[in-house]
């Protein structure tokens, strides 16, 4: 699935659903092949190429625009040096660092042939892109992939096809995070004398990347090219010239070799007059090509078995010009094919002022080349040292090159229907044309939506893909059968593009990750007694229990030890625990706060258990709704239900039970034990006067170990939680916490946090607060722990209070706290 949008740069690179294609070569031109694909954070470079018209630096690919350390992979696709030409300067003289691929038959072939490139190249030392040592440290560098077989390289998935064209080209199918990208590099859809056709691949790509180099021609039958060949080659020859036929050392020379050798086989009145294969390669590549049969058609490797068709009867090899007798008519196969230099241009520049003599252009010529000038037939061609000439020999062409026509192309985008076509290694108007053809093909079809981009060199095609992520269960969690509506709790554990559902004790299993936990430990002076700090912590977490004479556990969780006036926290980390530890802390340094420890503690009052229960159950009704709890119950035992996941309670033991649902059971937990702590500690809740508007209902702010309660009168309902340090900020950012003046409202809190909201401003005149001795509204308990009440007005009969308040007492009752203390309520 595509779609396109404005790429966000805030997005990591390894989670954005860009695919940039950029050519750095091969953009509407024919050379240098270099495509740069950028997906998901991943970087890799098809081919590395030369342009053949140019020399040096020049012919190098755009690679200053691309930082060669980021590149993970390289693939080569041929061995023709306009596709790794310059894989050598690539590997030795820059900083890439990634992996690099081809074939094991574009691998030899590789090392022979830029060897020769290096011999023949016509250009000053200094210019020389790379040196013989160079390319023999390169191949250290180079791996081979056999066909078909699947590699991966930091999460990208690469396989090869073959790809016709020359012995062991390769077309590359590339995955990364489920989108196949299919590069064609050069291919050939016809089978000829040795190569067999292009495979078409079993998988279809979501962009294909394809050459474009013949546009919308279509090749002639190879039974008529053959004949109209060699009956060039005939003519030349009887007429006593001598026939120049310039082919690059490998590739379509084996193929006209092929063709000449079975011609004079059959023409006895030619076996007089020599064929000559020049090239300083030719005996090793033809041991390549006898090696690598295997990689060639179903005819060549039935003859192999009989005699070896490599080896030729009627065809010499010529090692240079040195050793060559000009006598009479011959044929010569000279490299490089393109003419620039080397034995081929020698020869020609030596043959061109007779018009006896012939060549023959077999191949496809590049802009800038001697062998695209001679095309045109020019009346006098540049020789190498700057003379001029005139061109009298015969010029004749007949293109062998194993390039797709269009017909060969257009079946080729049929059958694979790619959604996105990238046109690359083609001259600008031969591309614009096959991608006119193209749209024309398929803009009347409402069942193929394809897009075909035909970019300039460093222009990035930019194409959207949002793939749907799959995790994948393993280990335990597996062993058990999937249900509907199960839900699965593990550890997700990303690798490259994959995501696994484990369980936490399988870690170590299938990842190189392990499990550990981090313990907190704080140590705090202390100079009171273990009493006052026992007491302290039990008006804060309820139960205390006594690990020994010195050590005490808090909310189960927190080990507390006073040794020699220092007192040490320990816990597990994580959240809630150390959200608990943070409660424990301001608690030891409250008691150590205390001027003087108090002569007795008051004891613990007893709860009502019915009216816990029936407390309970309203405030659970606040916080999840009322169908949420059944109204009615017996026993200890009762139930919460949200969402289809049920808490079951257990009111003896405060303990709560979820299986569905770890964090329901934390927050109905912390719920239970809250309400709990907060009636046993005296604090006895009543049920409140019928009102008709709830709006009117009065409303309390409760912070009780660190967690902030929202309290209708006596309903209790968990908002969030929060360490006690951000307390302050979290109700002065929030202007709904500042409750309205003719509210009554009181804040019980922790750590000594003081006028935490504005005191209304009362009326002239107007008592201060529910007693006159209390001279302010803040009572401070024995204990240290601070409670603040704010009074209304007395005199204010606002229908937001009750019409019903006439006398100070009617308007408060008075219940006790644990400490002794008055507090007011409404």
């Amino acid at each position: 699935m595509t779609a396109k949008r404005k790429a966000d740069s805030q997005v990591p690179a390894e989670e954005s659903d860009l695919l940039l294609i950029r050519p750095l070569g091969a953009g509407q031109e024919v050379g240098r092949s270099c495509i740069m694909l950028e997906f998901k954070g991943k970087k890799i470079m098809l081919d590395c190429g030369i342009h053949p018209g140019l020399s040096g630096m020049d012919a190098l690919p755009f690679v200053d625009l691309v930082e060669a350390d980021e590149i993970d992979l390289l693939l080569i696709s041929h061995f023709h040096l306009d596709h790794c030409g310059a894989l050598p300067w690539f590997l030795q003289k820059t900083s890439f660092k990634g992996r690099c691929f081809m074939t094991h038959a574009t691998k030899a072939i590789y090392r022979w042939l830029l060897s020769d490139y290096i011999k023949v190249s016509n250009i000053a030392t200094e210019q020389m892109l790379y040196t013989e040592a160079d390319l023999e440290t390169s191949m250290d560098k180079v791996e081979t992939i056999n066909f078909h077989e699947e590699k991966d390289v930091f999460g990208i998935k690469f396989w090869a096809y073959n790809a016709g064209h020359v012995l062991g080209a390769a077309m590359f199918m590339i995955e990364i995070a489920g989108v196949k990208i299919l590069y064609t590099g050069d291919f050939s859809r016809q089978e000829d004398r040795h190569l067999m056709a292009a495979e078409i691949p079993n998988v279809h790509p979501d962009v294909l990347i394809t050459e474009s180099t013949y546009g919308t021609h279509i090749h002639e039958k190879r039974e008529e090219r053959e004949s109209r060949f060699t009956a060039l080659v005939h003519d030349i020859v009887n007429r006593g010239g001598r026939c120049l036929i310039p082919v690059f050392a490998l590739g379509r020379a084996q193929e006209l070799l092929l063709i000449l050798d079975e011609y004079w086989s059959q023409h006895p009145e030619l076996h007089d007059i020599p064929i000559y294969y020049a090239s300083s390669l030719a005996k090793k590549c033809m041991a390549v090509y006898q090696t690598y049969v295997n990689a060639m058609n179903d005819k060549i490797r039935r003859q192999i078995a009989i005699n070896n068709p490599f080896v030729f009867r009627h065809i010499s090899n010529l090692k240079g010009i040195d050793h060559f007798e000009d006598i009479g008519p011959c044929v010569v196969m000279a490299s490089p094919g393109m003419m620039q230099s080397g034995l081929s241009r020698e020869l020609f520049e030596s043959w061109c002022t007779d018009s006896k003599n012939g060549v023959i252009i077999a191949g496809y010529c590049v802009e800038g080349t001697l062998a695209k000038t001679i095309l045109s037939e020019p009346e006098e061609i540049t020789t190498m040292s700057g003379q001029k000439l005139p061109l009298k020999m015969s010029v004749d062409y007949i293109s062998f090159s194993a390039h797709t026509d269009y017909q060969q192309t257009s079946e080729f985008v049929r059958i694979l229907k790619p959604p996105h076509v990238v046109l690359v290694h083609g001259e600008q108007n031969e591309m614009s044309r096959l991608k006119a053809a193209l749209q024309r093909e398929y803009e009347d079809d409402p069942n193929t939506k394809m897009e075909l981009h035909n970019p300039r060199n460093t222009v990035a095609v930019e194409l959207y893909f949002r793939g749907e992520k799959t995790a994948k269960v393993m280990g335990t969690l597996a062993m058990e059968k999937p249900k509907p509506g199960h839900k699965l709790s593990g550890i997700l554990v990303k690798r490259n593009f994959n995501y696994h559902m484990l369980a936490a004790c399988d870690l170590s299993k299938y990842t190189d990750m392990s499990m550990s936990q981090v313990m907190q430990r704080q140590s705090i002076h202390y100079s009171g007694g273990l009493p006052v700090l026992r007491h302290l912590l039990t008006q804060v977490a309820g139960n205390v229990e006594a690990v020994d004479e010195k050590k005490m556990r808090v909310f189960q969780n927190v080990e507390l030890t006073l040794d020699d006036k220092v007192v040490t926290l320990e816990w597990i980390a994580n959240p809630v625990n150390d959200m608990y530890a943070d409660t424990v802390l301001a608690a030891v340094l409250q008691a150590e706060m205390l001027e003087a420890a108090p002569s007795f503690f008051p004891i613990q009052a007893k709860m009502d258990r019915m009216h816990f229960k029936e407390c309970l159950i309203e405030m659970l009704q606040e916080m999840f709704g009322e169908d949420s709890v059944p109204k009615i119950f017996k026993g200890e035992k009762l139930y919460v239900t949200v969402d289809g996941k049920k808490a079951n309670i257990d009111l003896l033991n405060l303990e709560v039970c979820c299986e569905d649902d770890e964090v329901f059971q934390q927050i109905v937990q912390t719920a239970v034990l809250n309400a709990s702590v907060f009636l046993s500690h005296g604090l006895k809740m009543v049920h409140p006067r019928p009102v008709k508007d709830r709006a009117t209902k009065t409303t309390y702010l409760l912070v009780k170990q660190s967690i902030l309660f929202l309290v209708y009168p006596f309903k209790l309902a968990v908002l969030t939680a929060f360490r006690p340090d951000e307390f302050r900020s979290i109700l002065s950012a929030v202007p709904t916490v500042r409750l309205s003046q003719r509210d009554s409202y009181f804040v019980f809190w922790m750590s000594n946090i003081q006028s935490i909201v504005p005191k209304p401003d009362y009326p002239e005149g107007a008592p201060p607060g529910p007693t006159s001795e209390a001279g302010e509204d803040a009572l401070h308990a024995t204990s240290g722990t601070s409670l603040s009440i704010q009074a209304p007005n007395k005199k204010d009969t606002s229908p937001l209070l009750s019409t019903e308040v006439t006398t100070a007492n009617s308007e408060y009752e008075t219940m006790k706290c644990c400490n002794g203390e008055r507090i007011y309520k409404d």
